[in-house]
């Protein structure tokens, strides 16, 4: 597929291939996935702004209490002791990042929505570039929620590779066609 518009550009309208309706498909609900994904990162990025100048100690103290979690206990003094050690500058550099973060993941989602090639690509990269942090989790503790996002993401990122790789061979097929050279009908994966 070259792209989702630049494909039924080539197609009398409305004659869509399944495999073309079941790709746009796919691709968008990756694009919600990347959405929902920002979304989650924007609100990080505004909760870290709304924590600025904010006794962050008594905010963990409470949380802890909420949960009815003993403040003697080990893992709630590590807590508390962490939320001492957060500084204003650290939050407005947490909520720099997930800023960044959520305009990449917005980005993404409205390029695969759109079914443009360099969404793909982006997708593609970023998936990849996320596996090696999720072996390692892996690594750290096998659990439902880790393999779960581990197989998740390489199923994208496999099939991001599908349709670059399709996309590619239909566009060369293309432009074969446009030549007049015979047999330019692309093949099967």
């Amino acid at each position: 597929m070259l792209t989702c518009v630049s494909y039924i550009s080539m197609r009398p309208f409305g004659t869509m291939s399944d495999r073309h309706r079941r790709q746009r498909r796919f691709l968008q609900a990756v694009a919600s996935l990347e959405f929902t994904k920002g979304v989650f990162v924007l609100a990080m990025g505004i909760s870290a702004l709304a924590l600025v100048h904010k006794d962050l100690w008594l905010y963990a103290e409470s949380l802890l209490a909420l949960l009815h979690i003993n403040t003697d206990r080990h893992f709630a003094q590590v807590f508390l002791d962490f939320a001492d050690s957060i500084t204003d500058a650290r939050l407005w550099a947490a909520a720099r990042i997930a800023f960044a973060y959520a305009a990449l993941r917005f980005t993404e989602a409205y390029g695969l929505w759109r079914c443009r090639t360099w969404a793909e690509w982006v997708a593609f990269v970023s998936g990849t570039l996320l596996l090696p942090l999720e072996i390692r989790e892996l690594f750290r503790g096998i659990t439902l929620l880790r393999s779960f996002l581990f197989i998740g993401n390489v199923a994208i990122v496999l099939y991001m590779l599908y349709v670059i790789l399709v996309n590619r061979r239909e566009r060369r097929a293309a432009a074969l066609a446009s030549k007049g050279a015979p047999n330019a009908e692309p093949g099967p994966l």
